[in-house]
């Protein structure tokens, strides 16, 4: 057991779940984080908990097939999505799972954001595909962002949220949540203005060969 590293996770899942939670991209009981510590070893919130109240204690430490090595309690409902991730994606070292409002209400719609209005989407997050829906807390919910993790490391989950995962570290994977949400946020806006316009398709050409 590499406590050191868990503690330390430990503390980061902390800070960045109170961050997600008042930024408004999770509420209540809502969304689960996790890092991978080391070798099958992975830290991560546990069970209905609310990331806005989260302490060190509170987090788990789980191996490869979901069971406890420290810590009380349970862990996320949604363990199985992130052990599924780490699992086919040996260089994610961290997984952040919320529900984002407006990024939410095009994964309800059925819209993925993938469109070629927003440099930053396409530059940050490549594209935010739309995997299709999958009972929460399944392991088919795993199944049904398997096809998509190879190439994507932000996701909609269908009429659910999004997962976003790192192979820099949980701020990263945070963040990218949080740009999630900020580009959700415009194409909404944009709509209600008449529809966002498509890029210069120059620009996308020179994208695409750098």
């Amino acid at each position: 057991m590499r406590l050191p590293e868990y503690r330390a996770a430990a503390e980061s899942l902390v800070e960045w779940g109170q961050m997600l939670y008042t930024r408004g991209l999770l509420a209540a009981r809502e969304g689960n984080l996790s890092v991978r510590v080391g070798p099958g070893q992975f830290a991560i919130t546990p069970a209905g908990s609310c990331k806005g109240r989260l302490t060190a204690r509170q987090i788990l430490l789980v191996n490869e097939r979901g069971r406890v090595l420290a810590g009380q309690g349970q862990p996320s409902s949604e363990t199985a999505l992130h052990l599924g991730i780490y699992r086919h994606r040996a260089d994610a070292c961290a997984v952040v799972h919320a529900h984002p409002p407006v990024a939410t209400g095009f994964a309800a719609a059925g819209r993925a954001l993938e469109a070629p209005v927003l440099p930053e989407l396409l530059v940050e997050l490549g594209g935010v595909p739309l995997a299709p829906f999958a009972a929460p807390g399944s392991q088919e919910l795993f199944e049904s962002v398997r096809p998509l993790i190879a190439r994507h490391e932000v996701l909609l989950l269908a009429s659910h949220g999004a997962v976003a995962f790192s192979t820099l570290g949980l701020e990263d994977a945070a963040l990218r949540m949080e740009q999630l949400e900020q580009a959700a946020r415009i194409l909404l806006t944009a709509h209600l203005l008449g529809g966002a316009r498509p890029l210069d398709p120059t620009w996308l050409r020179q994208l695409a060969r750098s």
